[in-house]
């Protein structure tokens, strides 16, 4: 009977094992794909039988990406609005999410039905309004356009996390500091904000890796080659009658390194401020 529980143990671990392998090589396997079909060039990308690595390898794809004047531009702009969104996002979202933790006001409960209702509006509905919208204001083509569209789409997110966490810190650290005759604001950015890096920076990434790889209102808000962010970049070397998939896919490489390199730095208090802001006390 010990020897049958011990065999089904370890029948259930090989299991698990295989399941595992499979999910990591379904994962990783576009992603080695990816960056293997950077180093080739469109010739060797469509051999048979396809090849993960090759005998030679070529950095024309990245050669060309980083002599290109306009790509480089496609670059700096999505720096631009990701950085940026993730900025006015998490300033405004500080102070929201502290005034909904802290304070008791009128229309405090509408406000949050709004919040959380404008979070389950699926954002393609909003793709014609916003187009007339900025128009209208003048800001077609331009960044603020996007930066402003952006942060309707982020701003929601990041406030319900960072009011999940600000309940989760005692209200006895800001009621002290205004004992000493300080007031909300200086409670919140001295007291409170420093010991809410964990939330601040999971959101931040969060909020930055929307802006950075969003690409149906980059590609509705934007008309002209000096405004396009990295994913209409990518697209657009999809030409009428060849694909450099080569460059693509090293475009693609580099458009994933930004997120990569701020999830691996943050990664702890990315963790630990999902968890936190997630959980009401």
């Amino acid at each position: 009977m010990a020897l049958t529980v011990q065999s089904q143990r370890r029948a259930a671990k090989a299991g698990l094992m295989i399941g595992l392998i499979l999910g990591a090589v379904f994962a990783a396997g576009p992603v080695l794909w990816m960056l293997s079909s950077s180093f080739k060039s469109n010739t060797q990308i469509f051999e048979l039988p396809p090849r993960l690595l090759t005998d030679t390898f070529s950095f024309d794809a990245y050669i060309a990406i980083f002599t290109n004047p306009e790509t480089m531009r496609f670059f700096l702009n999505s720096y631009i609005v990701a950085g940026a969104v993730t900025v006015l996002t998490l300033l405004v979202a500080i102070q929201a999410a502290y005034a909904f933790s802290r304070f008791d006001f009128r229309g405090k409960r509408i406000l949050n039905v709004i919040i959380v209702s404008v979070q389950a509006v699926p954002p393609i509905t909003l793709l014609i309004p916003y187009f007339g919208l900025m128009v209208a204001l003048g800001l077609y083509n331009s960044y603020p356009g996007l930066i402003l569209t952006y942060m309707v789409f982020t701003l929601p997110y990041a406030i319900i996390m960072m009011t999940g966490y600000f309940n989760t810190l005692p209200k006895e650290l800001d009621e002290a500091v205004r004992v000493d005759g300080a007031g909300s604001m200086t409670a919140l950015w001295r007291v409170l904000v420093p010991i809410s890096i964990p939330g601040i920076v999971s959101i931040g990434i969060y909020t930055f890796m929307i802006a950075w790889n969003e690409y149906l209102f980059a590609l509705t808000l934007t008309r002209t080659i000096d405004m396009r962010t990295v994913p209409i970049g990518i697209q657009l070397l999809m030409g009428q009658h060849s694909y450099e998939w080569n460059q693509i896919m090293a475009m693609s490489v580099l458009g994933s390194i930004p997120v990569l390199i701020l999830f691996l730095f943050f990664q702890r208090y990315f963790i630990s401020g999902l968890t936190a802001g997630s959980v009401k006390s």
